[in-house]
Protein backbone atom coordinates (compact mmCIF):
# COMPACT_ATOMS: atom_id res chain seq x y z
CA UNK A 1 0.00 0.00 0.00
CA UNK A 2 1.39 3.41 -0.97
CA UNK A 3 1.32 5.72 2.04
CA UNK A 4 0.18 9.30 1.42
CA UNK A 5 2.79 10.73 3.74
CA UNK A 6 2.73 14.20 2.19
CA UNK A 7 -0.99 14.87 1.83
CA UNK A 8 -1.60 18.53 0.93
CA UNK A 9 2.02 19.66 1.24
CA UNK A 10 3.01 21.65 -1.86
CA UNK A 11 6.31 20.59 -3.38
CA UNK A 12 8.58 22.03 -6.06
CA UNK A 13 11.03 19.94 -8.07
CA UNK A 14 13.45 21.74 -10.38
CA UNK A 15 14.68 20.05 -13.53
CA UNK A 16 11.63 17.84 -13.16
CA UNK A 17 10.50 17.00 -16.68
CA UNK A 18 12.66 13.91 -17.15
CA UNK A 19 15.04 11.48 -15.53
CA UNK A 20 15.55 11.72 -11.78
CA UNK A 21 13.30 14.78 -11.41
CA UNK A 22 10.43 13.02 -13.14
CA UNK A 23 10.70 10.18 -10.64
CA UNK A 24 10.59 12.65 -7.76
CA UNK A 25 7.43 14.26 -9.14
CA UNK A 26 5.61 10.96 -9.61
CA UNK A 27 6.42 9.73 -6.12
CA UNK A 28 5.69 13.06 -4.40
CA UNK A 29 2.33 13.30 -6.16
CA UNK A 30 1.47 9.70 -5.26
CA UNK A 31 2.24 10.58 -1.63
CA UNK A 32 -0.37 13.36 -1.78
CA UNK A 33 1.75 16.44 -2.46
CA UNK A 34 0.53 19.06 -4.94
CA UNK A 35 3.57 19.42 -7.22
CA UNK A 36 5.21 22.14 -9.28
CA UNK A 37 6.91 20.61 -12.31
CA UNK A 38 9.71 23.05 -13.06
CA UNK A 39 11.76 22.65 -16.22
CA UNK A 40 12.97 24.82 -19.08
CA UNK A 41 11.45 22.18 -21.38
CA UNK A 42 7.87 23.34 -21.09
CA UNK A 43 6.44 20.68 -23.38
CA UNK A 44 7.92 17.82 -21.38
CA UNK A 45 6.90 19.49 -18.11
CA UNK A 46 3.32 19.83 -19.32
CA UNK A 47 3.21 16.17 -20.35
CA UNK A 48 4.36 15.11 -16.88
CA UNK A 49 1.86 17.42 -15.20
CA UNK A 50 -0.89 15.84 -17.30
CA UNK A 51 0.31 12.42 -16.15
CA UNK A 52 -0.04 13.52 -12.54
CA UNK A 53 -3.48 15.06 -12.92
CA UNK A 54 -4.72 12.02 -14.86
CA UNK A 55 -4.22 9.96 -11.70
CA UNK A 56 -6.00 12.49 -9.48
CA UNK A 57 -3.03 14.56 -8.39
CA UNK A 58 -2.48 18.31 -8.52
CA UNK A 59 0.28 19.71 -10.72
CA UNK A 60 1.44 23.11 -11.93
CA UNK A 61 3.83 23.62 -14.84
CA UNK A 62 6.69 26.10 -14.40
CA UNK A 63 9.31 27.09 -16.95
CA UNK A 64 11.08 29.56 -14.66
CA UNK A 65 14.84 29.60 -15.20
CA UNK A 66 16.39 28.82 -11.82
CA UNK A 67 19.76 29.90 -13.21
CA UNK A 68 18.68 33.45 -12.31
CA UNK A 69 17.53 34.92 -9.01
CA UNK A 70 14.43 36.33 -10.73
CA UNK A 71 13.51 32.91 -12.07
CA UNK A 72 14.02 31.18 -8.73
CA UNK A 73 11.96 33.74 -6.83
CA UNK A 74 9.26 33.59 -9.49
CA UNK A 75 9.12 29.81 -9.14
CA UNK A 76 8.49 29.93 -5.39
CA UNK A 77 5.87 32.65 -5.86
CA UNK A 78 4.09 30.55 -8.50
CA UNK A 79 3.85 27.64 -6.07
CA UNK A 80 2.44 29.83 -3.31
CA UNK A 81 -0.04 31.50 -5.67
CA UNK A 82 -1.30 28.12 -6.89
CA UNK A 83 -1.26 26.05 -3.71
CA UNK A 84 -1.15 28.55 -0.85
CA UNK A 85 2.31 27.72 0.47
CA UNK A 86 5.52 25.82 -0.19
CA UNK A 87 6.38 22.98 2.19
CA UNK A 88 8.92 21.03 0.12
CA UNK A 89 11.74 22.33 -2.10
CA UNK A 90 13.65 19.73 -4.12
CA UNK A 91 16.69 21.22 -5.85
CA UNK A 92 17.30 18.76 -8.66
CA UNK A 93 18.12 20.84 -11.76
CA UNK A 94 21.60 20.45 -13.18
CA UNK A 95 23.75 20.47 -16.29
CA UNK A 96 27.07 19.07 -17.46
CA UNK A 97 30.05 20.33 -19.40
CA UNK A 98 32.64 17.65 -18.86
CA UNK A 99 36.16 18.94 -19.39
CA UNK A 100 39.49 18.06 -17.85
CA UNK A 101 41.24 20.86 -15.99
CA UNK A 102 43.62 21.67 -18.83
CA UNK A 103 40.78 21.96 -21.35
CA UNK A 104 38.19 23.83 -19.29
CA UNK A 105 37.14 27.39 -20.12
CA UNK A 106 35.70 30.07 -17.86
CA UNK A 107 32.40 29.64 -19.68
CA UNK A 108 32.34 25.91 -18.86
CA UNK A 109 32.94 26.62 -15.20
CA UNK A 110 30.41 29.45 -14.97
CA UNK A 111 27.69 27.45 -16.73
CA UNK A 112 27.91 24.64 -14.18
CA UNK A 113 28.30 26.76 -11.06
CA UNK A 114 25.42 29.05 -12.05
CA UNK A 115 22.84 26.28 -12.38
CA UNK A 116 24.01 23.90 -9.66
CA UNK A 117 25.34 26.21 -6.94
CA UNK A 118 23.61 29.54 -7.52
CA UNK A 119 20.38 27.89 -8.67
CA UNK A 120 20.27 25.73 -5.55
CA UNK A 121 21.09 28.76 -3.39
CA UNK A 122 18.49 31.04 -4.97
CA UNK A 123 15.70 28.46 -4.78
CA UNK A 124 16.55 27.41 -1.23
CA UNK A 125 16.78 31.00 -0.01
CA UNK A 126 13.42 32.00 -1.50
CA UNK A 127 11.75 28.78 -0.35
CA UNK A 128 13.15 29.04 3.17
CA UNK A 129 12.04 32.66 3.48
CA UNK A 130 8.50 31.66 2.50
CA UNK A 131 8.53 28.70 4.90
CA UNK A 132 9.63 30.97 7.75
CA UNK A 133 6.88 33.46 6.91
CA UNK A 134 4.22 30.74 6.84
CA UNK A 135 5.44 29.38 10.17
CA UNK A 136 4.78 25.70 9.53
CA UNK A 137 8.31 24.56 8.80
CA UNK A 138 9.29 22.64 5.72
CA UNK A 139 11.87 20.50 3.99
CA UNK A 140 14.64 21.30 1.53
CA UNK A 141 16.22 18.43 -0.40
CA UNK A 142 19.38 19.24 -2.33
CA UNK A 143 21.11 17.09 -4.93
CA UNK A 144 24.77 16.34 -4.58
CA UNK A 145 26.79 13.46 -6.02
CA UNK A 146 29.58 11.07 -5.25
CA UNK A 147 31.26 13.07 -7.99
CA UNK A 148 32.46 15.47 -5.31
CA UNK A 149 34.76 12.71 -4.05
CA UNK A 150 36.68 13.25 -7.28
CA UNK A 151 35.56 12.37 -10.80
CA UNK A 152 37.79 12.39 -13.87
CA UNK A 153 36.92 15.16 -16.33
CA UNK A 154 34.41 16.82 -14.02
CA UNK A 155 36.20 19.67 -12.30
CA UNK A 156 33.20 22.02 -12.40
CA UNK A 157 30.60 19.35 -11.61
CA UNK A 158 32.64 18.00 -8.69
CA UNK A 159 33.18 21.50 -7.32
CA UNK A 160 29.47 22.29 -7.60
CA UNK A 161 28.37 19.10 -5.88
CA UNK A 162 30.90 19.62 -3.10
CA UNK A 163 29.55 23.13 -2.59
CA UNK A 164 26.00 21.81 -2.42
CA UNK A 165 26.99 19.25 0.21
CA UNK A 166 28.60 21.97 2.33
CA UNK A 167 25.60 24.27 1.92
CA UNK A 168 23.36 21.42 3.08
CA UNK A 169 25.26 21.07 6.35
CA UNK A 170 25.23 24.83 6.96
CA UNK A 171 21.56 25.38 6.14
CA UNK A 172 20.54 22.51 8.42
CA UNK A 173 22.23 24.35 11.30
CA UNK A 174 20.76 27.72 10.41
CA UNK A 175 17.17 26.72 9.64
CA UNK A 176 16.44 24.19 12.38
CA UNK A 177 15.08 26.93 14.65
CA UNK A 178 12.31 27.51 12.10
CA UNK A 179 11.33 23.85 11.81
CA UNK A 180 13.00 23.51 8.41
CA UNK A 181 15.02 20.37 7.73
CA UNK A 182 17.70 20.30 5.04
CA UNK A 183 19.09 17.09 3.59
CA UNK A 184 20.54 15.97 0.28
CA UNK A 185 20.70 12.92 -1.90
CA UNK A 186 23.39 11.63 -4.20
CA UNK A 187 21.18 9.84 -6.74
CA UNK A 188 21.89 7.03 -9.15
CA UNK A 189 20.08 7.27 -12.46
CA UNK A 190 20.77 6.95 -16.15
CA UNK A 191 19.60 10.19 -17.75
CA UNK A 192 20.31 12.24 -20.86
CA UNK A 193 22.81 14.20 -18.77
CA UNK A 194 24.60 11.23 -17.21
CA UNK A 195 25.00 9.44 -20.55
CA UNK A 196 27.72 11.94 -21.45
CA UNK A 197 29.92 10.62 -18.62
CA UNK A 198 33.07 8.63 -19.44
CA UNK A 199 35.67 7.37 -17.01
CA UNK A 200 39.42 7.79 -17.47
CA UNK A 201 39.43 4.82 -19.86
CA UNK A 202 36.58 6.22 -21.97
CA UNK A 203 33.94 3.79 -20.69
CA UNK A 204 30.34 4.85 -19.91
CA UNK A 205 28.86 4.25 -16.47
CA UNK A 206 26.36 1.46 -15.66
CA UNK A 207 22.65 2.06 -16.25
CA UNK A 208 20.13 2.66 -13.45
CA UNK A 209 16.40 3.47 -13.47
CA UNK A 210 16.29 7.15 -12.44
CA UNK A 211 12.82 6.88 -10.86
CA UNK A 212 14.15 4.68 -8.04
CA UNK A 213 15.33 7.79 -6.16
CA UNK A 214 11.79 9.07 -5.57
CA UNK A 215 10.80 6.91 -2.58
CA UNK A 216 13.76 8.12 -0.51
CA UNK A 217 12.86 11.74 -1.29
CA UNK A 218 9.27 11.17 -0.18
CA UNK A 219 10.40 9.58 3.07
CA UNK A 220 12.89 12.37 3.82
CA UNK A 221 10.11 14.91 3.31
CA UNK A 222 7.76 13.17 5.74
CA UNK A 223 7.21 13.73 9.46
CA UNK A 224 8.73 10.31 10.11
CA UNK A 225 12.16 11.85 9.50
CA UNK A 226 11.82 14.89 11.75
CA UNK A 227 15.07 13.71 13.42
CA UNK A 228 17.02 13.84 10.13
CA UNK A 229 18.72 17.05 9.00
CA UNK A 230 22.13 17.95 7.66
CA UNK A 231 22.52 14.48 6.19
CA UNK A 232 23.30 13.14 2.72
CA UNK A 233 22.11 9.80 1.39
CA UNK A 234 23.10 7.77 -1.63
CA UNK A 235 19.87 6.69 -3.33
CA UNK A 236 18.78 4.79 -6.41
CA UNK A 237 19.56 1.35 -7.75
CA UNK A 238 19.51 -1.21 -4.94
CA UNK A 239 21.15 1.03 -2.35
CA UNK A 240 20.18 3.39 0.43
CA UNK A 241 23.41 4.58 1.96
CA UNK A 242 24.48 7.25 4.40
CA UNK A 243 27.16 9.51 2.92
CA UNK A 244 29.52 10.19 5.80
CA UNK A 245 30.32 13.83 6.42
CA UNK A 246 33.93 14.92 5.86
CA UNK A 247 35.98 14.48 8.98
CA UNK A 248 39.59 14.37 10.12
CA UNK A 249 41.23 10.97 9.94
CA UNK A 250 44.52 9.87 11.46
CA UNK A 251 46.10 12.76 13.32
CA UNK A 252 49.70 12.98 14.50
CA UNK A 253 50.33 15.17 17.53
CA UNK A 254 53.63 16.77 18.52
CA UNK A 255 53.55 18.85 21.67
CA UNK A 256 55.82 21.61 20.50
CA UNK A 257 54.44 21.74 16.96
CA UNK A 258 55.67 20.38 13.64
CA UNK A 259 58.82 21.58 11.91
CA UNK A 260 60.01 20.31 8.54
CA UNK A 261 62.51 17.86 10.02
CA UNK A 262 59.94 16.18 12.25
CA UNK A 263 57.43 16.02 9.40
CA UNK A 264 60.08 14.36 7.21
CA UNK A 265 60.86 11.90 10.00
CA UNK A 266 57.28 10.71 10.56
CA UNK A 267 55.09 11.49 7.54
CA UNK A 268 56.06 8.66 5.19
CA UNK A 269 55.91 6.00 7.91
CA UNK A 270 52.52 7.12 9.24
CA UNK A 271 50.36 8.67 6.52
CA UNK A 272 50.50 6.70 3.22
CA UNK A 273 48.89 3.67 4.85
CA UNK A 274 45.81 5.84 5.42
CA UNK A 275 45.37 6.63 1.72
CA UNK A 276 42.47 4.42 0.71
CA UNK A 277 39.89 4.28 -2.08
CA UNK A 278 40.13 7.34 -4.28
CA UNK A 279 37.51 9.09 -6.42
CA UNK A 280 33.87 8.39 -7.18
CA UNK A 281 34.57 4.87 -8.45
CA UNK A 282 36.32 3.95 -5.20
CA UNK A 283 39.36 2.37 -6.81
CA UNK A 284 42.43 1.63 -4.64
CA UNK A 285 44.74 4.58 -4.14
CA UNK A 286 46.68 4.76 -7.41
CA UNK A 287 49.67 6.89 -6.45
CA UNK A 288 51.64 4.85 -3.91
CA UNK A 289 54.47 4.49 -6.43
CA UNK A 290 54.58 8.23 -6.99
CA UNK A 291 53.37 10.74 -9.58
CA UNK A 292 56.14 11.71 -11.93
CA UNK A 293 56.44 13.78 -15.08
CA UNK A 294 56.89 11.81 -18.30
CA UNK A 295 60.44 11.59 -19.50
CA UNK A 296 61.37 14.53 -21.68
CA UNK A 297 61.99 13.76 -25.34
CA UNK A 298 65.61 12.95 -25.92
CA UNK A 299 66.34 11.94 -22.31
Amino acid sequence: MSARLLEGRPAIVTGAAGGIGRGHILHLAAAGAPVVVNDINGEAAAALADEVTATGGKALVSTHDIGTRKGAEGLIKACIDAFGSIRIMVNNAGNLRDRTLLKMSDDDLDAILTVHVKGTFWCAQAAAAAMVEHGRGGVIINTTSGGHFGSFGQTAYSAAKGAIASMTYTWALELARYGIRVNAIGPLGTTAMSKTYRDADGNPGPEFDPTFNGPAVVYLCSDETENVSGQIFGTGGQRLSHMVQPHYGKTLVKADGWDIDSIRQHFQTQMPGEFGAFGILGKPYPFHAGVRAPEAKGD
